[in-house]
C-alpha cells in the first residue's frame, strides 16, 4: 500500500489518490515515469516528482520517521505490511485511571518475543528506549489517547517518533467495534483461562495488591495479562490492515 500512497503530496487528498489509481498510476514508480497526468500541471507535477524521490530515498533507507510528517495519522496503517518485521506492539496498565495515575508495567512485543517492564524492578526509560531500538512502526489499542501520551509524560522521548498503527481507531473502519477484548471475541480469539475474565479495572486492584501486601499471584497474573494485551495486537493488525486494504482497493473497481 505505501508505495501506492500520494496522500503524502501536496494537494492529493483521496479522492485524486483514487482518480491517480483509476487512470492506470499505481505505485510511485509509475507516477514518476509518466510524462502528463490529467489535472496536474507540468510546473506541479515536477514538484511532486521531487517529493517522491526524496519519499523513495527515506524509504529504502528505513526512515519511517520521515513519514509521520507527511502521511495522516489515520492512513498510517498503510506501512504495516512493508514494516512488519520492524514494528513493535506496545500496550501499558496504570494505577488507576485519574490524572495522577502512573504506570506501573509495560510490554512490548517484537519479533516473537516479549518484554515486560514493571515498576520499581526494571520500569525506566533506558530499559524502555532498548525494548524499543530499532522500531520501525508501532502498533497499540487507543495508544495515542492513552499509552503514548502516559509514556512521554512519564518517560519522555523514549518511544521513537516512528508511524504508528492504531488499531481502537481502525477497528470500526472494519466493522470491529468495542475494546480490545470484545474485538477478540468476535474474531474468534481465545485467552488462557487464567486470564480470559480479566479486566482493566481488575488488573489495577492486582497491581494495587502487590504493592500492599507484596502478593507475588497477583504480580504474576497481571504480568500475564498486559502481556496477551501486548502479543494479541499482532494477529489483530493482521486483520484489520488486510481489511483496510481490501476496502480501498475495492471502493477503486480492483
Amino acid at each position: 500500500m505505501i508505495k501506492r500512497t500520494f496522500l503524502l503530496l501536496p494537494g492529493i487528498g483521496q479522492v485524486k489518490e483514487r482518480r491517480l489509481w483509476g487512470s492506470g498510476v499505481l505505485s510511485w514508480e509509475e507516477f514518476s515515469t509518466r510524462d502528463r497526468l490529467d489535472g496536474i500541471s507540468e510546473c506541479r507535477k515536477q514538484m511532486m516528482d521531487r517529493e517522491l524521490e526524496k519519499a523513495m530515498e527515506f524509504w529504502e533507507r528505513g526512515s519511517t520517521e520521515y513519514f509521520t510528517r507527511l502521511l495522516p495519522s489515520g492512513h498510517h496503517w498503510r506501512m504495516y505490511r512493508r514494516l512488519k518485521e520492524g514494528t513493535s506492539y506496545l500496550d501499558i496498565e496504570t494505577d488507576g485511571l485519574g490524572p495522577s495515575a502512573v504506570i506501573t508495567m509495560v510490554s512490548v512485543h517484537r519479533g516473537g518475543d516479549t518484554t515486560t517492564l514493571t515498576r520499581g524492578m526494571d520500569l525506566d526509560a533506558k530499559n524502555l528506549r532498548e525494548a524499543l531500538l530499532g522500531t520501525k512502526m508501532m502498533v497499540t489499542f487507543n495508544g495515542s489517547s492513552f499509552d503514548l501520551p502516559m509514556i512521554e509524560r512519564e518517560f519522555p522521548f523514549a518511544v521513537p517518533k516512528v508511524p504508528h498503527f492504531d488499531l481502537r481507531h481502525a477497528c470500526p473502519k472494519v466493522g470491529l467495534r468495542g475494546g480490545l477484548k470484545q474485538v477478540e471475541i468476535m474474531l474468534g480469539y481465545r485467552r488462557p483461562q487464567e486470564v480470559e475474565y480479566v479486566t482493566g479495572e481488575e488488573a489495577v486492584y492486582l497491581w494495587h495488591l502487590w504493592q500492599r501486601k507484596g502478593n507475588e499471584n497477583a504480580l504474576k497474573l497481571l504480568r500475564r495479562y498486559n502481556q496477551e494485551d501486548t502479543r494479541n495486537l499482532e494477529p489483530l493488525a493482521e486483520v484489520v490492515y488486510g481489511r483496510l486494504e481490501e476496502g480501498l482497493l475495492g471502493r477503486c473497481g480492483e
